[in-house]
């Protein structure tokens, strides 16, 4: 799967996605921000045989929503992605971050 092909998928919880940050004013929320992280390649003989992208799904609510990260877990359910799931409560920020850690 490629980042244009998550992102398509991500896109259909109907909540605003975006790759990394907003251009302009970021939506209200809930929405959607993901991002490659790095890479975590297979590789043996000075060679990369398989490329995987670690990436981070992270879903931004102004309360706990456990109808909206269904939704986003329920895409991601729909493919063939291994996730792991983490909260955190961001106080500056007033809102929750549920971060989906994928590999595409």
């Amino acid at each position: 799967m490629t980042l244009a092909q998550l992102k398509t998928l991500l896109s259909s919880t109907q909540l605003p996605v975006v790759y990394r940050a907003w251009e302009t004013d970021e939506p209200s929320l809930p929405y959607i921000v993901f991002l490659a992280t790095g890479s975590d390649n297979f590789a043996a003989d000075n060679r990369v045989y398989h490329k995987r992208t670690p990436v981070d799904v992270e879903l931004y609510t102004r309360e706990k929503s456990p109808d909206t990260e269904a939704a986003v877990e329920a895409v991601l359910d729909s493919v063939p992605i291994v996730w792991a799931k983490t909260e955190t409560y961001l106080e500056d920020e007033k809102c929750f971050e549920i971060i989906y850690e994928i590999e595409v």
